[in-house]
């Protein structure tokens, strides 16, 4: 009986180890996306995941209105085709100092 737990230990060890590299750091990077959504604010400036850059004009519940290029082109996009936040409200900066 205590050879099969043996035979079992690394199979056993393998799958928390595993679970240590691959999703311990998943939960983390979802939580810091889903904070990230969360605190978009109008005039933040950001990059989507298909890589236009553009200004926030306006926030809904699932989607925003983004203004990119020299035109003022707006764009209709869903909250979760935000990638990156690269310049949050200057007020709200300026506030902070």
């Amino acid at each position: 009986m205590s050879s099969q737990i043996v035979s079992l230990l690394p199979i056993i060890l393998m799958l928390v180890v595993f679970y240590l590299v691959v999703f311990i750091p998943e939960n983390k990077r979802k939580k810091r996306y889903a904070a990230l959504l969360n605190n978009l604010k109008v005039n933040d400036e950001v990059m989507t995941k298909g890589g236009i850059i553009g200004k926030i004009i306006n926030i809904q519940d699932d989607y925003i209105i983004l203004e990119s290029g020299p035109d003022r082109t707006r764009i209709k996009l869903g909250k979760s085709g935000i990638g990156t936040v690269i310049n949050t409200n200057s007020a709200e900066v300026l506030e902070k100092k």
